[in-house]
C-alpha cells in the first residue's frame, strides 16, 4: 500500500510539474516579477513561460521587456505574451501582436505601450489616439533606449 501511495504521489508531481501553459493572472493579488508592483491592469499585463514551465507575470509589457533584457533569455521562453488592449485579460503572443506607443493611452510603468492582436486594430487605434506602431522586435529596442 505504501508503494502505491509513493508511485501515485510521484506521478502527480511529474504531471503537474510538466504544465508549460500560461497561468491565469490574479489581478489585484499577483505582483510583477520584475518591479514587484501589484498587477491590476488587465489591458497591459504580460507573461512569459520558460521551457521548464516556470511562469513569470508582469504588470506591463515594458516590465516584461526589461526582464527579458536583464534577467532571462527570450530564446528560452515557450510563451511570450502581452494583454490585448481591446480584450482586457486576454493574453496574445507578442510575435503576432502590433504594439502602439501613444501618450493618449497610459500604461502602468509610464511607457504608454499597448499591444493589439492585429495590425488592422492597431491602425484603427492609431487614427483615434495617435502614436507610433511597432513590431515586437522594434518595440524592444524602443523600450531599451528609453531605459538608458
Amino acid at each position: 500500500m505504501r508503494n502505491i501511495f509513493l508511485i501515485l504521489f510521484m506521478a502527480f508531481g511529474v504531471l503537474t510539474s510538466c504544465d508549460k501553459t500560461p497561468q491565469a493572472i490574479n489581478y489585484g493579488e499577483d505582483e510583477c516579477d520584475f518591479c514587484r508592483m501589484g498587477i491590476v491592469d488587465a489591458t497591459h499585463a504580460a507573461q512569459v513561460v520558460t521551457e521548464k514551465g516556470r511562469n513569470y507575470k508582469f504588470d506591463a509589457t515594458e516590465c516584461m521587456i526589461d526582464f527579458l533584457r536583464t534577467e532571462m533569455e527570450e530564446e528560452k521562453m515557450l510563451h511570450v505574451l502581452s494583454a490585448n488592449l481591446k480584450e482586457p485579460g486576454t493574453l496574445i503572443s507578442v510575435y503576432d501582436a502590433t504594439f502602439i506607443i501613444t501618450e493618449n493611452i497610459p500604461s502602468p510603468m509610464g511607457a504608454f505601450l499597448s499591444a493589439l492582436n492585429s495590425k488592422e486594430a492597431a491602425v484603427a487605434l492609431q487614427k483615434e489616439s495617435g502614436g507610433e506602431l511597432y513590431t515586437w522586435e522594434e518595440v524592444k529596442k524602443v523600450i531599451a533606449n528609453q531605459r538608458h
